[in-house]
C-alpha cells in the first residue's frame, strides 16, 4: 500500500499540506510512515475461550513537525493548539487504526446464558492517536470509536476462522452484548533508558509507561515495563499487545536499524514486559450501558506477564509474545494465555 494514499488524510486532519520532494537519506526518517499487523489469539496456547481474538491494523505516519510552516493562513490556529507543538526537538505523527476483539465464556458448546461466565462479546473499531516523541520519550494521545455488539461482527469473524480451521462454531452468541456504540479517550507515556551501552551491537534497554483510559468502553489507569536485551536494539517503544495507546513500532531516530544498510541493519532481542491496570470500567465484563444486559463481578485489578523474541531485517520488524494474563472477575476459572505476533514495515 502506498504512502501517497495516506499522506493527504494525515495531513488534512492537521490542516497540513505538502508538496513532493526529493528526500535525502538523512531526510528519509522524516518520510517514513510505519505500517504493522497485530494479531492475538489463544489457540497459540490452544484454548478458545476469554479473550479469544484479536486483530489491529495501523498507520503511524511521518514526522509531520517540519510541516507546519507549510500550513494555510486558516489552518494555523487549530495547528497551533496541537499539544507540543512549539516544543523542540519533539517529532509529531498522526496514527491510524482499524481494529476487531472478541471475547467468549469458556465453554462455546452451550447456547444458553451462562450467568457464572463473562458475556459473548465483540469491539469493532475506528482509531486515531496523536504522538509526540524524543529518542527517550513518547506522548500518546488516542480516541477510539466503534460499535459492540452483533454490529461488531465478532460472531461473523470467529464463526469463520472456525469454519476455516475445522473447529466446531460457538453456539452461545445470542447470548453477547447488545449494540451499543463505544468512545474512549486514552493518554499514555512511555520513557525509553538505556541500561547497557551496544558494546560490538550487543545491549539492553528499559521501557516504562503509565496511562489512563475514559469513556463507556473501559475506565482505567495503568503502568508497566519492558525490558529488552539483544542485538541492535531498535530506537522504538518496545512490542506491545493491541490495546490502547500501544502503537509502538515507529522508529524514533535514524541511529534505528531500520536505516541502516550494512550489518547493523539486523536486530534480534528477547524482551519480557509486565503491566498492570486498575480498572473502573469494562463493559466487556460490566455489560452494556445504555440497556440491560448479561454482566460479572470484574475484579479491579488486572496485570499482563509477557515473554517475546524480535526480529529486524531491513525495514521489517516480526515480534512474537506469549502473554499471562490474570484473572479478570470473580467466577473466573482459570487466568487467561494467548499468543500476540506482529509485523511492522517502515516505508
Amino acid at each position: 500500500m502506498k504512502a501517497g494514499f495516506f499522506y493527504p488524510l494525515a495531513l488534512s486532519l492537521l490542516c497540513i499540506t505538502t508538496p513532493q520532494t526529493q528526500a535525502s537519506e538523512l531526510e528519509r526518517k522524516d518520510r517514513s510512515w510505519t505500517f504493522s499487523i497485530l494479531f492475538e489469539n489463544d489457540l497459540f496456547a490452544d484454548t478458545d475461550r476469554q479473550y479469544t481474538n484479536g486483530i489491529k491494523l495501523t498507520w503511524i505516519s511521518p514526522d509531520l513537525t517540519r510541516y507546519r510552516e507549510q500550513v494555510p493562513v486558516w489552518g494555523q490556529p487549530l495547528v497551533n493548539r496541537l499539544p507540543f507543538i512549539h516544543e523542540q526537538g519533539i517529532q509529531r505523527n498522526v496514527a491510524f487504526s482499524i481494529g476487531q476483539k472478541i471475547f467468549t465464556p469458556t465453554d462455546i458448546a452451550r447456547r444458553d446464558l451462562i450467568n457464572e461466565d463473562r458475556p459473548y462479546a465483540g469491539w469493532l473499531y475506528g482509531a486515531m492517536a496523536l504522538h509526540n516523541k524524543t529518542s527517550r520519550q513518547l506522548d500518546s494521545m488516542e480516541i477510539q470509536a466503534g460499535l459492540i455488539g452483533p454490529s461488531s461482527l465478532a460472531e461473523h469473524a470467529q464463526n469463520f476462522v472456525h469454519k476455516t480451521r475445522d473447529i466446531d462454531e460457538a453456539e452461545g452468541w445470542e447470548n453477547q452484548l447488545n449494540n451499543e456504540p463505544g468512545l474512549a479517550f486514552i493518554y499514555e507515556r512511555k520513557w525509553r533508558r538505556r541500561l547497557t551501552p551496544q558494546l560490538r551491537h550487543r545491549g539492553s534497554d528499559l521501557i516504562t509507561h503509565a496511562g489512563a483510559a475514559v469513556g463507556n468502553v473501559y475506565v482505567y489507569g495503568n503502568a508497566g515495563a519492558e525490558i529488552r536485551y539483544g542485538w541492535n536494539i531498535p530506537t522504538d517503544f518496545g512490542t506491545s499487545l493491541i490495546r490502547p495507546g500501544g502503537d509502538t513500532h515507529a522508529p524514533s531516530d535514524s541511529s534505528d536499524p531500520r536505516y541502516q544498510t550494512d550489518r547493523s541493519s539486523f536486530s534480534a532481542y528477547l524482551f519480557a514486559a509486565v503491566s498492570g491496570r486498575i480498572v473502573g470500567r469494562d463493559i466487556f465484563l460490566d455489560g452494556n450501558t445504555f440497556s440491560d444486559s448479561h454482566s460479572v463481578d470484574k475484579k479491579h485489578l488486572v496485570g499482563d506477564a509477557l515473554i517475546g523474541v524480535s526480529l529486524l531485517s531491513g525495514r521489517f520488524k516480526l515480534s512474537y509474545a506469549q502473554v499471562y494474563r490474570s484473572k479478570e472477575f470473580d467466577q473466573q476459572r482459570d487466568s487467561s494465555n494467548f499468543g500476540s505476533i506482529s509485523l511492522a514495515y517502515s516505508y
